[in-house]
C-alpha cells in the first residue's frame, strides 16, 4: 500500500476518533444540563417500574398509569440513568442502588413533616399494611376529597400520586413505606426499612 494512502487512512481514522469523543461529551452536557438533580416522582416512577415487573411496558404506559405527562416521564428516566438508578436501555432499575438512596437519602433530599389536619388517603403506619407492624393513634395521609381518614397531612411526593395508587395496590404499599421511613421513628423506620427490602428481593433482579 503506497505512503500517501497509510496517511489518508490514519487522518479519517483521527477524524472518527474525534468525532466520537465530541458525541460523547454533547451526550454527557446533555445529560448534566437535562439532570440539575433529582425529582420526587422521579421515586414514584422508578417504583412503578418494580411493580410491573418486567412486562413490555412503552413509555405512553407509564405516563398514562401515574397520571404523567409523556415528556415528563422521559426527562424523569434521564435523571435517573444519570444517577445510576436505572440501565442504559431504561428498563430496569438498579434495585440495590435504589435501595441505598431511598434508606440513606431520600429523607435528606426530599424531607416530609406532618401538616394540618385533613381528610385523606392513609399513609405511613395508618396504611392497613403497616398496622399489622405498628400500632399508633396518630393517623397520616395524603390530602384528597375523596379521602374517609383524619390525619396529619403528609405530603404526596407528586400531584396526582393519589390517582395513581388507586390502580396499583403494590405500589401504594411502595409509598407508604417511604413515608414511614420519612416521618417515622427509630423503631418505625426499621420494620419499614426491612419490609421495603422484602419487597424489592421479591422482584426479579437484573
Amino acid at each position: 500500500m503506497p505512503l500517501s494512502d497509510i496517511y489518508i487512512m490514519y487522518y479519517f481514522a483521527i477524524c472518527n476518533s474525534r468525532i466520537a469523543n465530541c458525541k460523547i461529551i454533547h451526550y454527557l452536557y446533555i445529560m448534566r444540563r437535562k439532570h440539575n438533580g433529582m425529582r420526587p416522582q422521579d421515586i414514584v416512577i422508578l417504583l412503578k417500574i418494580i411493580t410491573l415487573d418486567n412486562m413490555n411496558w412503552q413509555l405512553k404506559d407509564l405516563a398514562n398509569s401515574l397520571y404523567i405527562s409523556n415528556s415528563e416521564v422521559s426527562e424523569s428516566l434521564e435523571r435517573s440513568l444519570y444517577a445510576g438508578l436505572i440501565d442504559y436501555e431504561k428498563r430496569h432499575v438498579q434495585r440495590g442502588n435504589l435501595m441505598d438512596f431511598l434508606i440513606y437519602g431520600m429523607k435528606y433530599v426530599f424531607p416530609a413533616q406532618p401538616g394540618i389536619f385533613t381528610r385523606g388517603v392513609p399513609t405511613a403506619h395508618s396504611h392497613p399494611f403497616m398496622q399489622a407492624f405498628i400500632k399508633s393513634e396518630k393517623a397520616y395521609v395524603w390530602p384528597s376529597s375523596s379521602g374517609t381518614v383524619l390525619g396529619q397531612a403528609i405530603e404526596p411526593f407528586y400531584a396526582n400520586q393519589v390517582k395513581a395508587i388507586e390502580e396499583d395496590e403494590e405500589l401504594y404499599q411502595f409509598l407508604t413505606l417511604l413515608d414511614v421511613i420519612r416521618v417515622g421513628k427509630m423503631r418505625e423506620k426499621t420494620i419499614a426499612e426491612k419490609q421495603l427490602k422484602d419487597l424489592l428481593a421479591y422482584v426479579k433482579s437484573y
